[in-house]
């Protein structure tokens, strides 16, 4: 993530950040950042398990013959009558 930034750029970015928001909401916003990261991951891994769910009740639906397929063939029918 910050693999582009140097020591003394990233020591930069900080300093600007303090001055933005003050040394007494650093805190409050390190704590919200981290509750939103935390949240944020619990949701990527609802949906994946929703996701994974899903997939395996599709596979599962697979399995079952539908109508079509369980009603058997009928021979076809002679048109012709001999005469």
């Amino acid at each position: 993530m910050f693999s582009g930034l140097r020591a003394q750029e990233l020591l930069i970015v900080l300093l600007i950040i303090l001055l933005i928001f003050g040394a007494r909401k650093l805190p409050d916003l390190a704590r919200s950042l981290g509750a939103s990261a935390k949240e944020f991951r619990k949701g990527v891994a609802e949906g994946s398990e929703d996701e994974a769910a899903a997939q395996s009740s599709n596979a599962a639906a697979s399995d079952v013959p539908t109508p079509e397929a369980a009603t058997p063939e009928t021979p076809p029918s002679d048109t012709q009558q001999p005469g």
